[in-house]
């Protein structure tokens, strides 16, 4: 496959309750993210829920977002799991739905060591019947991937790229210094907040959930970084850190980054905002405070 370089949301999951997808919101939000530009999707991450949801709900999601981007944009899948063999699963369906590449985090609770996760994304990318990305998200599975780590596995045919959720550019310009230099290893980085500077030394795109809201921002911001424009790049870096000091803060949950984005896609009418247990919505106060800051940020409400 083709390495996709540019913006890459990580797409909410659009539910009507706990277990049964908001079908004409993915819809909708399906075609604002490609109206908004961007180089691809991924589904069933962090930002999508994934490890609330029920496999279920998770095949069904894939099904649908597969059959409405019909095509037009790579979709890749989250196969994060404890057990491989549910991974696999995953993937399998991914493959029959139309998906381009899978990722997946490190199974959480007694976190691997650096040897077992060689092992173990070895076995997985033998197996796995498409392109699998490996995802770096330290404060979700308690363990990181070593620079060195990564540079081992980038050596496997099959594994074609890392999403770097952990905040640290120090790291992330570690692993690009230490993996092999070719061109077929992508790089992206998870924290908007990060991408400009990112891009700017060499990453290949953002994997950014703002841009579930804000689509073309990410991608302007991706591409004057690429082009080495620092106006517009100071310019955007503006407004994406209003975007994440206004909407991401609100209240104190581990999961008020998503209850903002979620809220603020609802009142943007496109999606509903029910987020799986353990998690909830905002309630008015809360909701209130993301109205105002869409205001401030001159975005349309449609409620």
């Amino acid at each position: 496959m083709k390495k996709i370089q540019g913006i890459i949301p990580p797409m909410v999951t659009p539910l009507s309750d706990d277990d049964t997808i908001d079908r004409e919101g993915t819809v909708k939000l399906v075609e604002h993210l490609i109206a908004g530009g961007v180089s691809g999707l991924f589904i069933l991450g962090t930002t999508g829920e994934a490890q609330s949801l029920s496999y279920k709900c998770r095949y069904d999601f894939g099904k649908l977002v597969c059959r409405q981007v019909a095509g037009r944009v790579p979709v890749l899948v989250g196969i994060t799991d404890t057990a491989m063999g549910e991974s696999l699963h995953l993937a399998e369906l991914a493959r029959e739905n139309g998906a381009c590449g899978v990722v997946a985090a490190p199974p959480y609770y007694f976190a691997p060591s650096q040897r077992e996760l060689v092992e173990y994304y070895t076995a997985l990318a033998d197996r796995v019947c498409l392109p699998l990305y490996l995802y770096n998200m330290p404060t979700h599975v308690k363990v990181s991937f070593d620079p060195q780590t990564v540079a081992t596995l980038s050596l496997h045919p099959n594994i074609v790229g890392l999403k770097d959720s952990s905040s640290n550019m120090t790291y992330f310009q570690t692993v690009r210094h230490t993996i092999p230099q070719g061109p077929d290893f992508a790089l992206y980085v998870g924290p908007e907040e990060l991408t400009g500077e990112a891009v700017l030394m060499g990453a290949d795109g953002g994997i950014n959930g703002g841009a579930n809201m804000f689509p073309e921002l990410y991608v302007e911001m991706y591409r004057a970084a690429s082009a080495g424009d620092m106006a517009c790049v100071r310019r955007l870096q503006s407004r994406i850190m209003e975007i994440s000091t206004s909407l991401y803060t609100i209240g104190q949950w581990g999961s008020s980054y998503l209850k903002g984005v979620k809220c603020a896609l609802s009142l943007m009418g496109i999606c509903s905002d029910h987020l799986s247990l353990p998690y909830r919505s905002f309630r008015r106060t809360e909701r209130l405070k993301v109205r105002d800051a869409l205001l401030r940020l001159q975005i349309p409400i449609a409620e």
